[in-house]
């Protein structure tokens, strides 16, 4: 465990991908209701009554899944699941996406943008990071969107471990809530700059290195 902040007190660049990884494994994060937890820990992997036909959104950063989670308390996200994928699937579903939104710099048009939208099995977007305390940070967390083949794959091929990380999110939550931000922060996992390769930085509109 260690801290997503940066140790040297340099600002983030505006759109990077920020996770905890090895040589060859990234962590996302994901937060369910029970049955749907007790399922994939059961299984090592998503299985019913998860639904394959519905989006399923993936985030590398525990802070951003813990603002959309509410560190766990939100209705049907009682549970989160850090889910360890091959970086070859992660980096499969990057190079399939089409961003959420449109952006001319990477698009002729928005008749073009609409066409991969439509198409594409993967959708992206650029969010603002959270800090500890979930405020906005003036820097951006990815967020990935699976659907169709990309979410058969996520399952079937991708996914190496699925960890419940539950207990983490309430020890950081009442930590936070007695006062003691240094000891919260220790409990963090230990996320840095994923290595995009250029193509798909490019792609996704990643702030170049």
């Amino acid at each position: 465990m260690g801290t997503t902040s940066d140790d040297h007190g340099v600002t983030p660049a505006a759109r990077e991908v920020r996770a905890d990884f090895t040589a060859d494994t990234i962590t996302v994060y994901q937060a369910y209701r029970d049955d749907i937890a007790e399922s994939a820990l059961a299984a090592g992997r998503f299985a019913p009554p998860f639904k394959r036909d519905r989006m399923t959104w993936i985030k590398p950063s525990f802070l951003w899944m813990m603002y959309r989670c509410g560190w766990a308390t939100k209705p049907g996200q009682e549970r989160v699941l850090a889910v360890e994928l091959t970086r070859t699937g992660f980096e499969w579903a990057l190079e399939h996406a089409c961003l959420s939104d449109f952006d001319r710099s990477l698009y002729q048009d928005r008749a073009e943008w609409s066409r991969r939208l439509r198409t594409s099995p993967v959708r992206v977007q650029w969010d603002p990071e959270r800090s500890i305390h979930l405020a906005p940070l003036p820097y951006r967390s990815l967020q990935i969107g699976l659907s169709g083949d990309a979410v058969d794959l996520y399952v079937d091929e991708w996914t190496v471990a699925i960890t419940d990380v539950t207990s983490t999110a309430g020890a950081i939550r009442d930590l936070l809530r007695n006062g003691d931000t240094s000891a919260a922060t220790r409990l963090l996992p230990a996320e840095r700059v994923y290595p995009l390769p250029l193509r798909i930085a490019a792609l996704i509109n990643a702030t170049a290195a």
